[in-house]
This record gives structure tokens, C-alpha cells and sequence, in this order.
């Protein structure tokens, strides 16, 4: 049997709360979409939020609350998910490509400096923290356009004792997807740490039900977040002895940086590796193992070629090099072993 490398983990506290909304009868926007709310409070310490059906609305409302106008510009990474494109066109918004850094996949102060500096329809920056990996929220809000930051893949990646680097974007939207980091099975939190920005959102509060996130969804993801550090404790563990086995290899690992020494705490959202290899012969040699590989870009705008190379030469040569171990809380003892040594022999 394969190991495939994603695998969303729910267990029996998920399917038992999803069931005891069914049981209820309480599976549209209800009492469980506020408690979520409450739960995620409690954590993420926002001022206000909002959960909604899809983090495609998330970022509509997002963008439309800085009342841009059409043909002004959105400042975003070439390695952003496919949904960030068609949601800015359909508000007449014009997408503003931005490199990454090689280091982290994520868009720091200087990628972004250096399109403000030529394009000067740039009214906001999209910050998307990729693969887990925090882009530097507090230095590219200094440059002075209003900043969203997309917590998705991010949540639980921690910089030292005040923990994610939040709080200088206007909005952040934590997708429950499939693959995010915690799952609903489908839908997202808009929030915001200011009060200011706070009032903004609460002006979204009478938006139709059926943008709304379902009780039933809802049920999964307050699970979720009680589970998260469990789960997370466990996925550290596993990528640790990846690493061990990665650093017998000639492939390289994205790394987080720290701010004046600080602690870092990744939340291993996914096991990458940067190939000096061709990627083909990687999965290819995976497969004969009984083991998925992936292209970690596959799903972002220059994986789909919407992203001239040229414009964005280092997410254009991560796209073609990086690729994705599974690495999952119910990965079994002798799968791990298995996928350790697969790491350690790759040609």
C-alpha cells in the first residue's frame, strides 16, 4: 500500500463531533460556527472574526474592505495558491507578482521593496505563509501598504515568546481546507488583531447565511484546534528523523529565520526538500518504493505557468525543485522508518 503524502488527521473526536451536530440537526451557521470562534479566540488572541464557507471568501472580503479601486494593484508571491488570482480579477484588481526568497519560499521586505519601488499601482500586500513558513509581516507593514497575511499552512509556527508574527496585518485568514494546517473539510476564519480593523469586519456581520460556515464544519475544526499541539508534538518528532536522514543527502531544507536570536519553533506542516537532482527521477525512485512525492508548487500561480519566470526567477526554480514527503500525526512507526531511509538513499 502506498504512502500517499497527504492525509487530513481526523480521528474519533472529529467524526464524533460532526455526528453529534448531525444528531442535532444543527449542520447550517449555528451555535458551534460561534464556539468555534470562541475557541480560536482563545488561541490566536484576535480582536474580531468571522468563519466562513470558504477561504475564497475570506480573501473577497478581505480586499474589499480596503475599498480598493479597480486597477489598482495587489502585491503578491509568485508561489500564492491559485484561488488569490481569480478572487483579485473578479473585483478589477491587478495582480503585482513578487520573488521569494530562496531560503524560506515566502516574499520578504526586500522582494516586496523592490516591485514598490517600480509599480506604483501597489496599494496592498497578500502575504502567504508557505509551507508553514512566516513571511516578515512587521518589516513589509513598515513599508506602509496594508498587509493580508494568510495563516493557512502557518498556524503553529512560532518566533519566539510572543509566538506567530501577527498582529501588524490588517486581516489574516486561517483556511480549514483539506490541506491546511487544521481542517474543517472545507471553509476559513477572517480575523483581525486590532480593534480598529476589528469594527471592520463586524460591518460584515449581516452577510447572507449562506457565506457562512456550516455547525457541521465547525464541529470538525473546534476539534482541530483542541488537538493541534498534540498533533503538532507528534509531526515534530517524525521530522526530526527526516532531517537526521536529509542531511546524509546533497538536497537542501528551507529554514525559518529568527528575529534578534529568538527561538523557532516550526510547525512541520510539510517535510520539503530543494532537489539538486531532477524532481521525475525523485518521484520516480518514491514510487518503486511505495512512497508519494509531490511537487510542493503544483497548486500556485507559477507552477501553473500564470507567472512569466523571468518576472520570478527564484520561485520559478523552487517550483521545479522543491517536493513534499508525506509527514502526517498517523504515519505508523515502520512507515516512518521506511520513509526515512527513502530520504536517505535519494539519487
Amino acid at each position: 500500500m502506498k504512502i500517499e503524502v497527504y492525509s487530513p488527521t481526523i480521528r474519533r473526536k472529529e467524526m464524533d463531533a460532526v455526528l453529534t451536530a448531525m444528531v442535532e440537526e444543527k449542520i447550517g451557521p449555528g451555535e458551534q460556527a460561534k464556539f468555534l470562534i470562541q475557541t480560536a479566540k482563545e488561541r490566536i488572541k484576535f480582536d474580531y472574526c468571522i468563519s466562513l464557507r470558504s477561504p475564497v471568501f475570506a480573501l473577497h472580503f478581505a480586499l474589499k474592505s480596503l475599498k480598493l479601486e479597480p486597477g489598482q494593484g495587489v502585491v503578491l508571491s509568485a508561489l500564492s495558491p491559485l484561488y488569490y488570482l481569480t478572487v483579485i480579477e473578479s473585483l478589477g484588481l491587478k495582480a503585482i507578482y513578487c520573488d521569494v526568497a530562496s531560503s524560506t519560499c515566502c516574499m520578504g521586505r526586500d522582494n516586496v521593496e523592490k516591485i514598490l519601488s517600480s509599480n506604483r499601482d501597489a496599494r496592498c500586500v497578500l502575504l502567504h505563509h508557505t509551507l508553514g513558513f512566516l513571511g516578515d509581516t512587521i518589516s513589509i507593514a513598515e513599508l506602509g501598504l496594508p498587509v493580508i497575511e494568510d495563516c493557512s499552512q502557518s498556524y503553529g509556527t512560532t518566533i519566539g515568546e510572543t509566538g506567530e508574527i501577527t498582529g501588524n496585518a490588517v486581516f489574516t485568514i486561517l483556511g480549514l481546507e483539506e490541506k491546511d494546517m487544521l481542517t474543517s473539510g472545507g471553509g476559513a476564519l477572517l480575523f483581525s488583531y486590532s480593534r480598529r480593523d476589528g469594527s471592520v469586519l463586524r460591518e460584515l456581520g449581516s452577510f447572507p447565511p449562506e457565506y457562512a460556515l456550516p455547525d457541521m464544519n465547525a464541529a470538525l475544526a473546534v476539534v482541530q484546534f483542541r488537538e493541534a499541539a498534540k498533533n503538532m508534538s507528534k509531526c515534530r518528532e517524525i521530522a526530526a528523523l527526516f532531517t537526521q536522514s536529509a542531511l546524509r543527502t546533497r538536497h537542501k531544507r528551507f529554514f525559518q529565520p529568527d528575529i534578534a536570536g529568538n527561538i523557532v519553533e516550526y510547525n512541520n506542516f510539510a517535510f520539503s526538500l530543494i532537489l539538486e537532482t531532477g524532481a521525475k527521477d525523485v518521484k520516480t525512485y518514491a514510487r518503486r518504493k511505495d512512497v508519494i512525492v509531490e511537487n510542493a508548487f503544483d497548486s500556485t500561480l507559477i507552477g501553473n505557468c500564470l507567472v512569466p519566470p523571468e518576472q520570478c526567477p527564484e520561485a520559478y526554480s523552487l517550483s521545479l525543485r522543491t517536493v513534499l514527503f508525506p509527514l502526517y500525526p498517523r504515519l505508523g512507526t515502520a512507515e516512518v522508518e521506511k520513509i526515512a531511509r527513502l530520504i536517505q538513499t535519494l539519487p
